[in-house]
């Protein structure tokens, strides 16, 4: 289970690094509100970018992004607008995914914007 999470935590740092590269402003990362955790929540102009990463170490059983399930979708929709509300932000929100599969000893990003809407 350890090498789970230490790929995830490498992952998400590999996610904000290419966020950056990309002038995206990190505001905050691993937001919790209720059961969901938001991996990322990041800025470019007025939008607010809500981005859940997923690394994989193969796609033998799918796609990265093939893990992101309804539930799951229902509870970020959910922590986001909390946020939202909470910040008093008045802002474009677009959910993303970014995709990061290990291929030997080197990461392939894959950014999805607008992966998915609220439901």
């Amino acid at each position: 289970m350890a090498k789970h999470n230490e790929l995830g935590k490498k992952g998400e740092q590999l996610a904000v690094d290419f966020l950056l590269k990309k002038n995206y402003e990190i505001v905050e990362r691993n937001y919790r509100f209720d059961k969901a955790e938001v991996d990322i929540i990041a800025r470019i102009e007025d939008t607010l970018a809500i981005i859940e990463v997923k690394t994989r170490s193969t796609t033998n059983f799918g796609n990265p992004q093939d893990f992101v399930k309804p539930k799951q979708i229902q509870r970020l929709v959910k922590a986001v607008n909390e946020y939202v509300i909470e910040n008093a932000l008045d802002v474009e929100v677009r959910f993303d995914i970014i995709a990061i599969v290990k291929e030997n000893k080197r990461f392939v990003i894959e950014h999805l914007e607008n992966a998915f809407y609220h439901f």
